[in-house]
């Protein structure tokens, strides 16, 4: 297995803790790698366009968490990662939903663009991947997200925007947002802050 984008290895090291394997993580964030938090997984500075021959198809599944919507060339950047597929390999991808909801945290974060499933289904198609299976997640925060675009409405300091944007106010309001979040039913097709999908390479 391998997470591009692995940045601090938050999910690495919970596949390592819960389901006892290693994720090959790769990232160009120096930075971040040299903090990863996983034990046992690689982690590689490493750009996907280099396509080692070496790392041809060697990956069953490869997790792509909260990257694909930094990316503007998201078609190039699909195809690339067919290139570390092995056959019949998935491509399991995190991004945050509803174009509605893209707002000036959005843009300090550096989104591109938030998604709609129909988005995602169309971007898979461009690179020769499709949807195997796929569930939004979320839905009890989604009052949270819309609170948190018209409390920045207005605001363009960069810090301002982030800080606020993350920022959970209390510890209480954190628990509490948790124990709302586990009301969810997953999976469900309605509507939620973020989208998953799996992706396979489609069969010519």
């Amino acid at each position: 297995m391998a997470e591009i984008g692995c940045g601090h290895g938050l999910l690495q090291r919970q596949i390592e803790d819960t389901y006892g394997h290693e994720v090959t993580g790769f990232d160009l964030n120096e930075y971040a790698l040299k903090q990863n938090l996983s034990q046992r997984s690689r982690v590689c500075c490493y750009d996907i366009f280099q396509m080692d021959a070496q790392l041809k198809e060697q990956f069953d599944v490869i997790f792509l968490f909260d990257v694909l919507e930094h990316i503007t060339e998201e078609d190039r950047f699909l195809r690339a990662l067919a290139f570390y597929l092995a056959p019949g390999g998935k491509l399991v991808i995190n991004v945050p939903a509803g174009q509605w909801a893209y707002s000036s945290y959005d843009v300090a974060v550096g989104h591109v663009r938030r998604y709609s499933i129909q988005m995602l289904r169309e971007s898979a198609g461009r690179s020769q991947f499709k949807v195997e299976g796929w569930t939004y997640w979320g839905l009890p925060l989604l009052p949270t997200l819309m609170l948190r675009k018209l409390w920045l409405l207005g605001t363009h300091d960069q810090g301002k925007i982030i800080t606020p944007g993350l920022d959970t106010r209390t510890p209480g309001m954190n628990k509490a947002l948790g124990l709302l979040a586990k009301c969810e039913a997953i999976p469900q097709k309605l509507l939620g802050t973020s989208l998953m999908a799996v992706l396979q390479i489609a069969k010519s």
